[in-house]
């Protein structure tokens, strides 16, 4: 027989393990959750990817968390022909404006939906 799944539901890099509740008390506050990106390029290959879920707090820049994978990007990503150099200059950009924003995306995977079971 399934048993519903207790206790955390989502990892998020510097937080730990978050509840549904701790979630909404993260939003409310302000969080905000991004990912950064990386390219690195081989030549004729060229891996353009997504970091793990971060929480940036309210007020916060955020660019300081995803230094390494800029710096990551500026050594390894420009040797790819052709996107080598266009995915490291996204991937540049979306790192130094903070990451990508991926809060509603977060929402979205719960099981409950955007909001909890008791708020509907």
């Amino acid at each position: 027989m399934d048993q519903p799944r207790k206790g955390p539901d989502i990892w998020v890099r510097g937080l730990g393990p978050l509840s549904r509740d701790s979630l909404d008390r993260r939003l409310a506050a302000g969080c905000r959750f991004v990912v950064y990106e990386y390219c690195i390029s081989l030549l004729l290959v060229t891996l353009w990817r997504r970091t793990g879920v971060y929480c940036r707090r309210a007020g916060v820049a955020g660019v300081l968390p995803g230094l390494p994978y800029t710096l990551i990007s500026l050594l390894l990503g420009w040797w790819g022909v052709p996107w080598g150099f266009i995915y490291t200059s996204l991937t540049i950009i979306t790192n130094l404006s903070g990451g990508r924003d991926v809060t509603d995306e977060v929402r979205a995977w719960w099981p409950h939906g955007p909001s909890s079971p008791a708020a509907n």
